[in-house]
């Protein structure tokens, strides 16, 4: 069974005939539009890894300046934030460190102890404390 599908009247088509597509024709023309619209839509997508190199230093350094402060305001040392992030650069996370450190200094700013990390530290102690009684 052969489909076709009227796009045009015959009057707006040449010498009064219709235009005539088949169904399959139409279903590749349609595919080729969606195929279109995809690739101009992931023309503009970061998220397929395709950033240049410069992009691509920009984040890790922002990254890296942003850990390097939320270190510092931690109160966390240098060294302690190195072994932290091992796959953050080290020099951009100096640089947010010390950013940091000197706002603090200038503003005043006291540190700001993880409260989490505490109260799990405490936790544990604690069951390990309860587990160390419970066998003497």
């Amino acid at each position: 069974m052969n489909v076709r599908i009227i796009l045009f009247p015959a009057s707006i088509c040449q010498h009064g005939r219709t235009s005539l597509l088949s169904g399959k024709a139409r279903l590749r023309g349609l595919l080729r539009v969606f195929a279109l619209v995809g690739l101009a839509s992931l023309a503009g997508c970061d998220y397929l890894g395709l950033q240049s190199t410069t992009q691509l230093e920009a984040r890790l350094d922002a990254e890296g300046r942003a850990v390097g402060g939320a270190c510092r305001h931690a109160g966390r040392a240098l060294e302690d934030c190195y072994l932290l992030n091992p796959r953050v650069p080290k020099a951009p996370v100096f640089e947010g460190w010390r950013e940091m450190n000197n706002y603090m200094i200038e503003n005043k700013i006291e540190v700001v102890s993880p409260e989490l990390a505490n109260k799990k530290r405490a936790a544990d102690a604690l069951a390990a404390a309860l587990a160390a009684k419970e066998t003497h």
